[in-house]
């Protein structure tokens, strides 16, 4: 922890390494509240957490353990005090991210991760959670097509609709297009009751919902009828250039690869695509390969695509989430090592989700 930190006092002297040591930190007072929490519940997280006994007493804090422990735990408190300092709202999730951070070696600051922001409307402000979610970020920054990889709840889509919506303020873009595969109605649109847009709403109903996050809710339907915003089934892409706009295909794994195809050579002058999937929630009938498949190997070391994949670490819902996703990984191993190999377990998402969503926790 550096000296010229204003908010947390320099720690104790150290003893050699393995020896049992006291580090008394001092917090500054005005950010003592932020950082322990309502009711204490971030300095519980954090007694769950750090790799060292931690007390507090007033605006000092008090840490306990062997020399290396106190000092990981000293950087955990310091980039906590700096994203409190920073007008972070702290919260348990976020304490857990940052030891994840901390304690898997990363070598960007949690504060810079966590503190970054992408839109803020009525005073909600979506930021990235998580270092894998903070280089997708960057990587829709740096890149033409950026496609993103992951499970339920990693936050792929929601992120990508806040970039949409960021580059439509700056006027970097003209215009929105949201887009997902009617995967369940197929070809059989025409026997489902109601109008056309009524039977397609169901299936673009989440990209709706995140919009609405994310805008005045009373401008969209105004913005929707000039043609700034479009949410439309993936079929309507055909045929069709698509300059200066920012484009969003969401559930990118249910498409097959001739769609996949023509969606991609879409891509007109001026235009940012972002492409989102799970690969292991594959629902094309006939046992048909996902275009997001094809396209990870077609598409594999071209420049200005970037692949960005996130894991159970990465979800940002219910902590049950990432637990649920371990879960089924675990039972998609069983079958494998028991020779029940399916169609589903071979897709390469499958991998990246089993890390455990307890990593960094002390036992």
């Amino acid at each position: 922890m550096s000296d010229d930190n204003p908010d947390v006092s320099t720690p104790t002297s150290r003893t050699p390494a393995g020896r049992s040591v006291t580090s008394n930190v001092e917090i500054s007072p005005e950010v003592v509240f932020g950082l322990l929490g309502t009711s204490d519940v971030n300095l519980r997280t954090l007694e769950q957490l750090l790799p060292a006994d931690i007390h507090v007493r007033g605006n000092q804090v008090t840490l306990t353990g062997p020399s290396a422990d106190v000092a990981a735990s000293e950087r955990v408190i310091a980039e906590l005090v700096d994203l409190v300092g920073r007008g972070t709202p702290l919260t348990p999730d976020l304490v857990r991210h940052s030891v994840s951070m901390l304690t898997e070696g990363s070598t960007e600051s949690p504060a810079d991760v966590l503190s970054l922001d992408i839109i803020s409307r009525r005073g909600k402000t979506i930021r990235p959670k998580t270092l894998n979610q903070k280089r997708y970020v960057d990587a829709i920054d740096n890149n033409t097509i950026v496609f993103g990889l992951g499970p339920a709840g990693t936050g792929k889509t929601y992120l990508g609709m806040a970039k949409a919506v960021q580059a439509l303020q700056s006027k970097s873009v003209n215009r929105i297009i949201l887009t997902r595969p009617a995967v369940e109605a197929g070809e059989r649109l025409g026997f489902l009751p109601g109008t056309l847009s009524e039977k397609i709403d169901p299936y673009l109903r989440p990209l709706y919902d995140a919009l609405h996050d994310m805008m005045d809710p009373e401008a969209i339907p105004k913005l929707m009828a000039a043609g700034v915003i479009e949410v439309a089934p993936l079929a309507y892409m055909r045929g069709r250039t698509l300059n200066d706009a920012f484009i969003i295909l969401d559930e990118a794994q249910n498409t097959t690869g001739e769609q996949m195809k023509m969606f991609l050579t879409r891509l007109g002058f001026g235009s940012k695509v972002v492409v989102t999937g799970d690969t292991t929630q594959v629902d094309l009938p006939g046992g048909a390969q996902s275009g997001l498949m094809a396209a990870t190997r077609i598409l594999d070391g071209v420049d200005d695509i970037h692949f960005s994949t996130l894991t159970s670490q990465d979800v940002v819902r219910h902590r049950l989430v990432a637990d649920i996703v371990d879960a089924y990984g675990r039972a998609e191993e069983t079958d494998r090592t028991g020779g029940r190999l399916r169609d589903a377990d071979r897709l390469p998402g499958n991998r990246a989700s089993r890390r455990s969503a307890t990593h960094g926790r002390r036992s």
